[in-house]
């Protein structure tokens, strides 16, 4: 808006806005079956409110387009776009320069009174714009991501009228339909397969630097590389640190919602429709994001719809915009398969599950949710947090057994209760004694789980070409779709996950029983050396295989099948481990499985799941004998941020399974969070040793000392303080 009529410059002035809670035929946020939705509807303004000056022309939305030679990266061809505008009643001329790496070009401008120009620079008609060697930009794991400056401003008089700075990265998204009519994403032109989590925004909209910086350092510690925002889209933060981060955003409107409800169907028989007005909102804000999110590197795709695709009047009005204001990257009409007649099939699925489903799912399944195509949201279900989270959500009076205080923070509809994963966790480990030991089993279980699911679309690609998590995070205290809880506490799906994502990662298979060594990196790795072992459960030794392997770029290898081993005990134990030639651990893996399989009742799936008829059998981990571990750990701090290095030891002749580690403030104080732990939720072979490093803001201790706890399926608790190795070493 111009105020310059209205604004008393130099005196006192008063902005008045009139604030409705948003009803259901309003183009609003929404909370879907998240989570409760706020009882005043996330009323009011919640963003930044700012006042700004120029001369009669103002600079926005400055873009620069990269398009290579591909597949070589030796020349980028720019292109740079901003949006002029003549505030004024006459007409202006002047000159746009714009300024990249020392690089100058400009060009005259005539602008009529009130006008918005598009202003391009192309590298035809300014050679200097066909960069030689570029630093290029990539996501995480890909390559670095590299970071340009662009300067841009607006002359007329003599007088800068504007001026406007941003960042940008030189990089290129494309996308593809494979054979088999999947959606496959390319980066500079490499294919690339893509792993991320579904965004929450906090339930009143809160949003802080701090926490969102952490959470973005726990995506990249956990390997992702994309997350997807589905109508929450964020602040302009959000998007700088994607860039910086190297994760992917997969960004558009959402479901379940006004946003959707264009005209009656079969989902949707009543209600209010789409008005003259919900078009023009609708486009404009269309058009503001577009032009608002265009320049950034990390965003890979828009999405013109999600749970449906827009009928053809509306979709063509969204692509029209995306066309007009020179959207660079790829565009689908929805989150599913369903083609339409503007811009035809999509090559991406969102066919669930939402629940619980066992790992060998994720490999069997052919027809919905296993790995194969693209798909868009999708999970193995609840994720219930550490004892230490459920003391804080849930009063102590209801902690045990399960009760609806328990299930008012699980999900809506058919997500409302815990069900479905508390039977499987009762049947596969045993049941439940207290809610300490549900909460073990359930970082198990979702250990297990979550890393199934991205272990077989990494085993299966380019069958598979992407898996988004339903969901990463949470809007409020929760017992269903996360990696990480709402308070930042890191559980046994945020380290299934990060194993399961390595860049270069070794893993079992559910169906087949096949070893297979999995590399998304874009160099090849030679003279690897795979071990394979399987152990009854008293810790024997019944098989051992070691080969020598070499990885193609961007390939997976399947190196061998596991044996069947006659009189194995009905719960074993599997550990697998790649190393490179100079005998240094490139990935390890250790898995808990039965002599019987989870067997699936496919003739009975739903559209959130399918059911399980009989279930496997690991209930021989509850007679692991105890184990005492020996544990140290010593600390430095450096420009506010402490690492404490951690070595765990096994001096027993048993196994020391799934083994937690905390950072504690003081002996008997909460846990420090957020905290990135190099490893966590492990197991230890009899005199195995394993060195860990945990990280942290000082700030986040309070005023107390940091102490190491340390738990496990089967480890005598132990807490010790935490050393500083300045000390030690006599250093102020």
């Amino acid at each position: 808006m111009n105020i310059r009529d209205v604004a008393r410059v130099g005196g006192e002035n008063t902005v008045a806005v009139e604030v409705f809670p948003a009803q259901t035929d309003d183009l609003a946020w929404t909370w879907v079956d998240w989570n409760p939705a706020p009882p005043d509807k996330n009323m009011g303004i919640f963003r930044d409110v700012y006042i700004t000056t120029s001369g009669p022309v103002t600079l926005r939305y400055p873009q620069v387009i990269t398009h290579f030679d591909l597949p070589s990266l030796e020349i980028a061809h720019l292109t740079v776009n901003a949006e002029a505008h003549n505030a004024s009643n006459r007409e202006i001329e002047g000159t746009l320069s714009a300024r990249i790496d020392g690089m100058l070009f400009s060009q005259s401008v005539k602008l009529g009174p009130r006008e918005t120009m598009s202003i391009t620079f192309t590298p035809n008609e300014f050679p200097q714009l066909n960069v030689e060697h570029p630093r290029v930009w990539w996501p995480i794991h890909q390559g670095p991501q590299n970071l340009y400056n662009l300067e841009m401003e607006f002359a007329t008089d003599g007088r800068v009228s504007d001026r406007q700075n941003t960042r940008f990265g030189i990089r290129e998204i494309t996308s593809t339909l494979t054979d088999q009519k999947h959606r496959l994403f390319k980066v500079n032109g490499k294919d690339i397969l893509i792993r991320g989590g579904g965004w929450a925004s906090d339930v009143f909209l809160r949003f802080t630097a701090e926490r969102v910086k952490s959470e973005f350092q726990y995506v990249r510690d956990m390997n992702l590389n994309l997350i997807r925002l589905e109508g929450q889209l964020q602040p302009d933060y959000f998007f700088n640190l994607a860039d910086e981060y190297g994760i992917l955003i997969m960004a558009g409107w959402c479901c379940c919602s006004h946003w959707e409800h264009w005209q009656h169907r079969p989902d949707y028989e009543a209600g209010a429709t789409w008005t003259k007005e919900d078009y023009e909102i609708a486009a404009r804000s269309q058009a503001d994001q577009i032009r608002r999110l265009r320049n950034h590197p990390s965003l890979l795709v828009w999405l013109n719809g999600s749970d449906n695709p827009p009928p053809p009047d509306v979709e063509q009005m969204y692509v029209d915009i995306l066309k007009k204001y020179q959207w660079p990257n790829p565009v689908l009409s929805s989150a599913t398969a369903r083609e339409t007649t503007v811009t035809g099939a999509t090559g991406v699925k969102m066919e669930g599950p939402y629940e619980w489903v066992p790992p060998a799912y994720w490999l069997l399944d052919k027809q919905t949710g296993g790995a194969h195509a693209f798909a868009t949201e999708i999970s193995p279900g609840p994720a219930v947090p550490p004892i230490e989270s459920l003391r804080r959500m849930i009063p102590e009076e209801h902690l045990w057994p399960i009760d609806e205080v328990w299930n008012y923070h699980a999900g809506g509809g058919e997500f409302k209760d815990l069900a479905v994963f508390t039977e499987a966790l009762n049947a596969r480990y045993g049941p439940a004694k207290d809610a300490q030991n549900y909460a073990m089993k359930a970082q198990l279980m979702t250990y297990e789980g979550q890393r199934a699911m991205f272990e077989a679309y990494g085993r299966n690609r380019y069958t598979s070409t992407g898996v988004v998590q339903w969901m990463l995070n949470n809007a409020w205290p929760s017992m269903i779709w996360h990696l990480y809880d709402y308070f930042l506490m890191p559980g046994g799906g945020y380290f299934g996950t990060k194993k399961a994502c390595e860049p270069v990662h070794v893993q079992y298979s559910y169906d087949d029983k096949s070893v297979v060594v999995v590399n998304t990196t874009y160099q090849p790795l030679q003279d690897m050396k795979l071990t394979a072992q399987v152990y009854d459960i008293g810790f024997a030794e019944r098989f051992s295989k070691t080969i020598n392997v070499d990885l193609q770029a961007d390939s997976n290898l399947k190196a061998f099948v596991l044996p069947r081993i006659p009189d194995l005990s009905p719960t074993y134990f599997l550990r697998l481990t790649l190393a490179d030639r100079r005998g240094q651990t490139v990935s390890s893996n250790f898995y808990w499985l039965s002599t019987k399989d989870d067997v699936l009742d496919p003739r009975k799936s739903k559209w959130y799941y399918t059911p399980v008829s009989s279930f496997a059998d690991m209930t021989q981990l509850q007679s692991l004998p105890p184990v005492k571990v020996s544990v140290s750990g010593g600390s430095a701090r450096r420009a506010g941020v402490e690492v404490a290095a951690i070595t765990v030891s096994n001096p027993s002749r048993t196994l020391a399974f799934f083994i937690r580690l905390q950072i504690k403030q003081g002996r008997e104080g909460k846990d420090v969070l957020p905290i990135i732990f190099q490893d966590n939720y492990f197991s230890l072979a009899p005199g195995e040793r394993k060195q860990i490093t945990a990280t942290y803001r000082v700030g986040d201790l309070g005023r107390a000392a940091p102490f190491l706890a340390v738990e496990g399926w089967n480890i005598s608790s132990v807490v010790i303080p935490i050393t500083s190795i300045k000390k030690q070493t006599g250093q102020r």
